[in-house]
């Protein structure tokens, strides 16, 4: 069996940046676009998430519990090769303003899932482990919902958007009886939303919980599978030095989400587009609609041909004994399907 089948990783997954037209401005990926997560990097706004079963102006805000919003013209098309931005304010596309997106190639706008004992809407991407999936929820304790990605999820990350919640994940590295919250810096919370189940190859579980089951509610959730040498959504232990971690992921990470999930801390966002060179030290945080900050030096860590090195004794990513999830997405990885070695950074 070959190391990875992904070879070229920026077919599935991107980050791109652009600058501002207050027009029409066509944004490239590489890749056909079902879900762009975007922020303007030079000041205090919200991160915007857009997908494609939801429908184009249609944004929700991973940085609140706020209800989807319509934001006319906002992102105006998802596209064979990427997405297009219309003539905006400066959350998307104000004249000269910087911006970054990153963006998932899923399968479309879905199609019908009735595998569990709630029928969704499905696009799912079973060669990059990523799906979106909506539904309506039914206030039941038990109820299960199909993802459609073969295999089964480390990830499933939700949002009631018809009315004000916690966007809620579900996250495999953590207790069962927990989750944590994408919104809020807060570590674990005890909590059995996803009534104590882990997902399986087909389905996940909820409980009667609002945030993720209220009755009559629309919900979206984005799912996603691990896939050897494109995505690790794994966990590691600080050790509270500049020499600090290393995380073996089996690629040179694009992309590294990084939340300590023993105690209060933000979610940190690193890539390789904003920060091209080691140490990436251009940081966002995902609860938060703070600009980015230039020079991160807290949070940082060396992108490797297999992983990720913190460099860094502070807790926010390297506390000694304190314990992290991260999700990453592959630039390279570490050995191509033919057997080829990745070049080290």
């Amino acid at each position: 069996m070959a190391y990875t089948d992904i070879d070229k990783p920026t077919d599935y997954f991107n980050t791109v940046l652009w600058t501002g037209n207050s027009g029409t401005n066509a944004i490239a990926t590489g890749h056909a676009t079902d879900m762009v997560w975007l922020k303007w990097r030079g000041g205090s706004n919200n991160h915007q998430l857009q997908d494609i079963i939801r429908g184009v102006t249609k944004p929700i805000f991973p940085n609140t519990t706020g209800a989807e919003s319509t934001a006319s013209p906002s992102i105006t098309a998802f596209t064979s090769t990427g997405f297009t931005l219309g003539n905006d304010g400066g959350d998307y596309n104000d004249n000269g303003r910087e911006y970054v997106g990153w963006s998932w190639n899923a399968n479309g706008s879905g199609s019908s899932n009735g595998t569990g004992s709630i029928t969704a809407t499905v696009s799912a991407n079973t060669t990059s482990g990523f799906s979106i999936v909506k539904w309506t929820g039914n206030g039941t304790s038990g109820a299960t919902v199909g993802h459609g990605l073969g295999a089964a999820p480390k990830i499933v990350l939700i949002k009631k958007y018809s009315a004000g919640d916690a966007w809620t994940m579900l996250n495999t590295n953590i207790s069962l009886n927990t989750y944590l919250a994408l919104n809020s810096s807060s570590g674990a919370i005890s909590d059995p939303v996803f009534n104590n189940t882990a997902p399986t190859s087909t389905l996940f579980t909820l409980d009667s919980d609002g945030q993720v089951n209220d009755n009559g509610a629309s919900i979206i959730a984005y799912c996603f599978a691990e896939k050897k040498g494109y995505s690790k959504f794994g966990s590691y232990t600080g050790n509270g030095n500049s020499d600090g971690t290393f995380v073996y992921t089996g690629f040179k990470p694009a992309f590294v989400m990084t939340k300590r999930s023993n105690s209060s801390e933000n979610w940190y966002m690193l890539d390789n587009k904003r920060s091209p060179f080691n140490p990436p030290i251009n940081a966002l945080s995902a609860n938060l609609t703070n600009a980015e900050d230039t020079n991160a030096t807290g949070r940082t860590q060396d992108f490797l041909s297999n992983g990720f090195k913190l460099r860094t004794s502070d807790t926010a990513v390297n506390g000694s004994g304190d314990t992290y999830i991260y999700m990453a997405f592959a630039e390279n990885p570490f050995v191509t399907s033919t057997g080829v070695p990745a070049c080290a950074r």
